[in-house]
């Protein structure tokens, strides 16, 4: 049974690359890390900011990457663990790898990334879009 798109109004013209990324961030929804997303109102009239924030625990900044590719943000973690190096009694706290991928909006900025205190912080700036209008001229072919 195929999938009735939800963009396929005909007044929604050219937005196969929308469906397309609300389709891979669906799939790649998984819950770990766990992450807040924030808007960051600044009072001096600055580009609306948000902040992507990542729970990392355990996680080195050598153990962590973050990717910008087209629009599409990856930030991707793994963790190496040596044979031998611990003897566990409990294990609660998994070493494990991830990738959690966030697509932005065209205009979006990645301003920067920090860690601290196990929390991956990323700011995202949007500057106010330039509205342009134009005439278009008509050309009668009779």
């Amino acid at each position: 049974m195929s999938r009735i798109s939800s963009l396929s109004n005909p007044f929604l013209l050219g937005f196969d690359e929308v469906e397309r990324a609300l389709d891979r961030v669906t799939k790649a929804s998984e819950g770990y890390p766990p992450y807040n997303v924030e808007r960051i109102d600044l009072a001096d009239g600055s580009p609306l900011r948000l902040r992507i924030t990542l729970a990392v625990a355990g996680f080195t900044e050598q153990q962590l990457e973050i990717t910008l590719e087209e629009r599409e943000l990856t930030i991707s973690g793994r963790q190496v663990e040596e044979p031998g190096e611990r003897v566990f009694l409990h294990r609660g706290i998994a070493a494990r790898q991830f990738q959690r991928t966030f697509v932005l909006a065209e205009g979006m900025n990645v301003l920067g990334a920090e860690l601290r205190n196990g929390l991956l912080s990323i700011d995202l700036a949007r500057p106010e879009p330039t509205r342009q209008a134009r005439r278009i001229d008509i050309v009668s072919l009779s």
